[in-house]
């Protein structure tokens, strides 16, 4: 019996030993998992508020700059020319001379003409004398009907003589200012295509090209369906924004003025006409520049910041958290870009938590995460994604 009881107390002692272990090594592993669950904290990401704005949508085109008005200056005499008055290259005002061809000879036909008009005037005053004379002899019958008649018809000759000798120095005097050729509108000139010594035809030789270039007309065309969407009954009224080839943003401001009467059949577009200021010669004549057009108003869009989109195979979607915070995908429809944010036609509603920034952290759908408050539009501090936003 002892030795029995010896064995069994040995048996208990080992099962309790093997039990203690046991428990202290599941101890162990709860303690561990709690440690290793507290050392991963909720990753922090940036979100925004999804808000709806009245919002004018506009769509961007390719345009050409072009000079509303484009002379090209040709003489309207024949003659060397004497002077080229200009530099190439720069900027003329209406009326300033440009060239001279030489005055010489038209001035010898203006004195010829002078003299004959001189002449004529000379022989309307005798014929009238001759003629008045010839009414009153006629009335004491001391010449004939006939001589009197002969006298009378003298002086209207003399008189349309006179009309033709100054009609031709009229003609004489505008030959020769004709031989300063001058801006008919205020511009850039081109360079001289004819320089000094050498002869101009009139009516025939080009001398040199003039663009006008404060304003400027910028010309693009739109496809049938954008302009299909956005009829214009007031050309004049609708705004257009500019910017040049070399940079990203709008600044410069234009008037829409002409809208084409009629599709081009060869490339199934409708062409736009604006018009821009350029008192500072920023643009000129055939450069290319980027328009922007209003095409449509949408009241109470969803933007967001495009950078909250992300792309699976031909879907789009977005991460909106829910009231734990986690972070689950949602589906989106997009539109077009407005002041830097992208239009949400569907998928989302006013008032969701939209992640923005930080999407690599989100691990799978579902996570937990800790969020932080940003604006939508961050060139605006967080708070005023509530104000009421309508381009122009």
């Amino acid at each position: 019996m002892d030795n029995m009881n010896k064995h069994a107390l040995n048996g208990f002692a080992r099962y309790g030993a093997a039990s203690a272990l046991v428990l202290l090594l599941a101890g162990c592993d709860a303690n561990g998992d709690q440690a290793s669950n507290q050392a991963i904290p909720a990753p922090e990401v940036d979100v925004a508020v999804a808000q709806s704005r009245d919002v004018t949508l506009w769509d961007n085109f390719t345009g050409r700059m072009a000079a509303p008005e484009t002379v090209a200056l040709r003489a309207r005499v024949s003659g060397y020319i004497d002077k080229v008055a200009f530099e190439e290259g720069e900027l003329v005002k209406q009326g300033d001379v440009l060239f001279v061809i030489d005055q010489r000879p038209y001035l010898a036909r203006l004195q010829m003409a002078r003299a004959e008009v001189a002449r004529a005037r000379s022989q309307v005053t005798l014929a009238a004398r001759e003629a008045e004379r010839a009414e009153q002899l006629w009335e004491r019958r001391a010449i004939s009907r006939e001589e009197m008649e002969q006298r009378s018809a003298a002086r209207t000759m003399a008189q349309a003589a006179l009309a033709s000798a100054e009609a031709a120095q009229d003609n004489a005097e505008l030959d020769l200012a004709y031989t300063e050729v001058k801006a008919p509108v205020s511009g850039r000139m081109g360079r001289a295509e004819i320089t000094r010594g050498n002869l101009a035809t009139a009516d025939a030789t080009l001398l040199a090209t003039l663009v006008s270039v404060d304003p400027l007309y910028v010309y693009f065309e739109s496809d049938q369906q954008t302009a299909e969407g956005n009829p214009l009954d007031d050309a004049g009224s609708t705004p257009v924004r500019l910017g040049l080839g070399n940079g990203q943003d709008y600044p410069y401001q234009g008037q829409l003025d002409f809208v084409d009467n009629q599709f081009n059949a060869s490339t199934g577009t409708l062409q736009y006409r604006a018009v821009i200021a350029n008192p500072e010669g920023l643009f000129r004549p055939g450069q290319f520049a980027r328009v922007q057009m209003p095409v449509a108003a949408a009241s109470k869009a969803i933007l967001i910041d495009q950078k909250a989109v992300l792309t699976d195979q031909d879907r789009r979607y977005v991460y909106v958290l829910d009231e734990g915070n986690r972070a689950t995908r949602r589906f989106v429809e997009t539109g077009r870009r407005v002041d830097g944010l992208l239009v949400i036609s569907g998928g989302l509603q006013s008032g969701d938590r939209v992640v923005v920034n930080g999407l690599q952290k989100i691990l799978y759908p579902g996570i937990e995460v800790a969020p932080q408050l940003v604006a939508m539009d961050r060139r605006k501090p967080a708070g005023n994604e509530v104000a009421q936003h309508t381009a122009f």
